[in-house]
């Protein structure tokens, strides 16, 4: 067997080894996966950016999710977004990549990054339902100006699973932030990409590097697995 599956306790056959951690104290974490980032005609696809790497990984996220779901598992969707008036977003960030292109400016779907916006959203595959924690964050990292730390103790949440997009950039930074808070984090290795292929696999074995000195890297199967789907 792959993985085992004894109540609410779950050892997964991970790189560089096995995962452990308690269901009841694990979120499933889904970062960014909004109509911006995955669909044709969003902002990443207007910078030139092939978005079919990243509709690739939709059915296999989908998949866990609804397994998650399924067990009673808390989930945590997040969305990077900023303010209408751009309080939230300094000039470092909104003035670099595209300069014909930026942050808060209108886009294919609406102002590009701002809250509310219809880009903004996440997918409909994977939009929350009620219960389920969704935060925008203005940075790059989930817990960057964001409650989402709080909301975790108030959860005794001690484990992080993560999904989402995209994994060099807003995926990894929110496991860095994550390991500096204590928690231990797995990364479902079909269920994050990059627009960049090769970025994608720096980033996982930066991750795992050193005795998992990020975290924890593994294919979705070995989770579906543990929880017995």
């Amino acid at each position: 067997m792959n993985a085992l599956f004894s109540g609410t306790n779950m050892q997964i056959h991970a790189n560089p080894f096995v995962f452990e951690c308690e269901l009841a104290r694990t979120a499933l974490v889904i970062i960014d996966m909004q109509r911006d980032f995955i669909e044709p005609g969003g902002f990443g696809e207007t910078l030139g950016n092939d978005v079919s790497l990243l509709q690739a990984i939709v059915p296999a996220t989908q998949r866990m999710l609804h397994a998650w779901r399924e067990k009673g598992g808390l989930v945590v969707h997040t969305r990077e977004a900023h303010r209408p008036d751009l309080a939230d977003c300094p000039p470092s960030k909104r003035n670099r990549g595209n300069p014909s292109l930026r942050i808060g400016d209108p886009g294919p779907m609406g102002r590009i990054l701002v809250a509310g916006e219809s880009g903004n959203q996440i997918i409909d595959a994977l939009a929350p339902i009620d219960g389920e924690i969704v935060i925008d964050k203005p940075g790059k990292g989930a817990f960057y100006a964001t409650g989402l730390q709080s909301l975790l103790q108030q959860r005794a949440i001690r484990s992080l699973v993560f999904m989402g997009v995209t994994t060099e950039v807003c995926v990894q930074t929110s496991m860095r932030e994550a390991n500096d808070r204590g928690y231990d984090s797995l990364l479902l290795e079909d269920c994050t990409e990059s627009y960049f292929p090769a970025f994608k696999a720096a980033a996982l074995e930066m991750i795992r590097a050193q005795g998992a000195i990020v975290g924890w890297t593994a294919p979705s199967r070995k989770l579906l697995a543990a929880l017995g789907d």
